[in-house]
């Protein structure tokens, strides 16, 4: 069986982008400063209020990458290990990569995709006018199609939900937030034009992802 982990980093788009009539829309609940902010944070979750930085993907058989990310600047290069190859590319040209690799394989393999990445390629690829290529929301319950860790580890939801970080220290593997990156600082990477340090950080993500799925195959997905 083929198959390639992937996953994204999204940025929302300031919310004095949008229009007065949408902009009364998105904050008619918050009624404080605090929650004002919360709906602008909010923002980077949802694929019609943000937009798509970075995309990785990562092939556990043959080990090796690919990471496509905005930049402002063509740019394209191959990390020190020879594992991974980043390409700089615009947000549809990041999809159209995307949707033509993705049919190639079996399975794919995230951690929150069903409730985050799938949902956010598709819609965002429908915003953008980019054809999509397979539906990422297959049957929940058939792992050997779209095997989602969150899912998998809380048991589709029975037990409690915790961030892929927590989950790699609980394991004992390398969290890709150990060197200083969260997903909270996007906006400030973004900002600054450090889109090697965002796309970098992405493709830890799948890596962290791709052990992960190892602890859950040999000792947790027993037929």
């Amino acid at each position: 069986m083929s198959r390639i982990i992937f996953d994204i980093e999204t940025l929302g788009f300031p919310i004095e982008s949008f229009d007065n009539e949408t902009q009364t829309y998105l904050l008619r609940f918050a009624d404080s400063e605090e929650k004002i902010e919360d709906v602008k944070k909010n923002l980077n979750l949802h694929a019609l209020t943000a937009q798509i930085l970075c995309l990785a993907l990562y092939n556990p058989d043959t080990q090796k990458g690919k990471v496509f990310f905005q930049s402002e600047t063509n740019d394209e290069y191959v990390s020190e290990d020879q594992r991974c190859h980043f390409i700089s590319a615009s947000e549809e040209q990041i999809l159209e990569h995307f949707w033509k690799i993705i049919p190639k394989y079996d399975q794919f393999i995230t951690f929150n995709g069903r409730g985050f990445d799938c949902p956010f390629l598709m819609l965002r690829s429908a915003k953008l006018g980019v054809q999509t290529t397979r539906n990422l929301m297959p049957y929940r319950y058939d792992s050997e199609i779209h095997c989602d860790l969150l899912e998998q580890l809380t048991f589709y939801q029975v037990t409690r939900r915790f961030s892929l970080d927590f989950y790699c220290k609980s394991f004992g593997i390398e969290s890709p937030k150990a060197k200083g990156i969260t997903g909270l600082d996007m906006r400030k990477l973004f900002e600054e034009k450090r889109f090697r340090d965002i796309a970098e950080y992405c493709f830890g993500d799948v890596l962290a992802t791709t052990e992960l799925h190892k602890r859950w195959k040999n000792f947790i997905n027993i037929h």
